[in-house]
């Protein structure tokens, strides 16, 4: 979003504006943007829902690419979390940027569950310590592998 911002500032600034022609053209450009945009955070919007868990990271679950992309790849996999979809974005520099706008929140890695946005790697890492993961993943369906180890500790 910021650099349609720029971009639109850019060409108000210039002295191409000044003519109608120029203004049309400005206006049905600045329309094209602003369409593409929406129709990205739907396509986010869509992409946070179809799964039950649904992380961005830097990298891929087997390859993380950042400590704190691992760290929530390895609370996941302490958690028996293994079927979740994660997207690498270091592939596509408009899903990092479009997913930060749609969770409102700046760094990566973003976790969601049934498409409601959960947090980043310190927020997983405080609902693992807290207990507060295992009753959330329970919410969902899942069932957290440290209680399996809890039960055989006893």
């Amino acid at each position: 979003m910021n650099s349609i911002m720029i971009m639109a500032a850019r060409c108000l600034r210039s002295d191409a504006y000044r003519t109608a022609q120029n203004n049309v053209e400005l206006l049905s450009g600045w329309a094209r943007l602003m369409s593409s945009s929406s129709a990205a955070q739907k396509t986010l919007e869509e992409m946070v829902k179809k799964d039950k868990v649904v992380v961005f990271i830097k990298g891929t679950p087997t390859q993380p690419m950042c400590g704190f992309s691992n760290a929530v790849v390895q609370i996941l996999r302490m958690h028996g979390v293994d079927s979740y979809a994660a997207y690498n974005v270091l592939d596509d520099q408009d899903i990092r940027e479009g997913v930060k706008t749609l969770s409102n929140w700046p760094t990566i890695p973003q976790v969601f569950f049934n498409g409601e946005f959960v947090g980043g790697c310190d927020i997983l890492l405080q609902m693992h310590q807290s207990g507060d993961l295992v009753e959330e993943l329970q919410k969902l369906g899942i069932k957290s592998a440290l209680l399996d180890q809890e039960k055989e500790s006893k």
